[in-house]
């Protein structure tokens, strides 16, 4: 539906200097203020994903800056956007909802210089933000080449825990997991933009990993085998997973991306729909020459990624995703 929304849209003036606009469904905008240096700028928001409104607002702030850094970006600015049934959401709510929000932003050293908040339906919160990048190190999520490496930071799941967590069936241990994985910043992003044997970047949300990984398929022109052993899921998506537990995006997901994935015969309707189970807040997805993968790896695995792993390789050919 987006990509159909989008596509009716007047065509914006050629603009030399829009370096990353919405062609490929990069993760943010990125515009050239001087020779060297770009604008980064994105936003992020949704509906509550968890009831404890502090978390919600952690939550949503930690997603929201993942797509600065999801391009090799340093978030510098952020404003909030804030949408709330006042008649029926205490003052108090709003204000943990705000303070989750800017606690995240402290961590990562981005002020709240603002936002706008209006009265709505339903509770929405979430981020407008701006980052600053070297115009030589932009990550985009197209530029993958054959032979490389796919490398994924976090394991999958959260949409299924998400979906647990409202039915009431999460475990207080499953919403320690899920709060730790969608809390984590992606600020190694950073890190490797710094590298040139990385080339595409992203992060797995809305779509799914399938989803997140055709884009690059597609915007790159490679072929995808995945490793569905390697894939790290959370022990409690999972378990979840497994129990039948589903959410109405996944389904959405597939129908938006089946058609450039080969799944094997006989896969488990759970680990198809892990596949395509959105994340909030979710993890890199790298492409690099497999010969820096070790060394990429160790470094996620030194910053804390501890489920980071390997998944897959891409190949010559057209852009189809093979699971195997």
């Amino acid at each position: 539906m987006l990509r159909e929304l989008l596509a009716t849209l007047p065509k914006p003036d050629h603009n030399a200097d829009l370096l990353v606009g919405n062609d490929t469904g990069d993760d943010a905008a990125i515009y050239r203020i001087d020779e060297n240096r770009a604008l980064v700028a994105t936003t992020d928001f949704f509906m509550p994903v968890v009831d404890d409104p502090f978390d919600y607002g952690r939550i949503a702030a930690t997603n929201a800056l993942s797509d600065v850094y999801a391009v090799g970006g340093r978030p510098v600015l952020a404003l909030a956007i804030c949408g709330m049934p006042i008649d029926r959401v205490s003052t108090d709510t709003i204000q943990q909802v705000l303070a989750g929000g800017a606690t995240v932003c402290k961590e990562a050293g981005v002020p709240v210089a603002g936002g706008h908040s209006i009265d709505t339906l339903e509770p929405i919160y979430g981020l407008a933000v701006i980052g600053l990048v070297d115009i030589d190190k932009i990550k985009r999520n197209v530029g993958a080449r054959p032979g490389d490496t796919l490398i994924l930071a976090k394991g999958l799941g959260t949409g299924f825990m998400s979906s647990a967590m409202k039915a009431g069936t999460l475990s207080s241990a499953g919403y320690a997991e899920m709060l730790a994985a969608t809390t984590r910043l992606n600020d190694i992003g950073m890190e490797l933009a710094e590298r040139d044997d990385i080339h595409a970047m992203t992060d797995v949300t809305g779509f799914g990993l399938l989803g997140h990984l055709s884009e690059v398929c597609q915007g790159s022109g490679v072929a995808a085998q995945l490793n569905l052993d390697a894939i790290p899921m959370l022990t409690a998506g999972r378990e979840l997973a497994q129990s039948g537990v589903n959410t109405g995006a996944t389904g959405r997901n597939r129908f938006a991306f089946a058609a450039g994935v080969a799944l094997p015969d006989g896969l488990p309707d759970w680990q198809d729909n892990m596949l395509y189970d959105p994340q909030t807040a979710g993890p890199l997805l790298v492409a690099s020459d497999p010969g820096g993968a070790d060394e990429i790896l160790a470094l996620f695995q030194a910053r804390g990624f501890d489920a980071a792993a390997v998944i897959g390789v891409c190949s010559a050919g057209d852009p189809i995703i093979t699971v195997g």
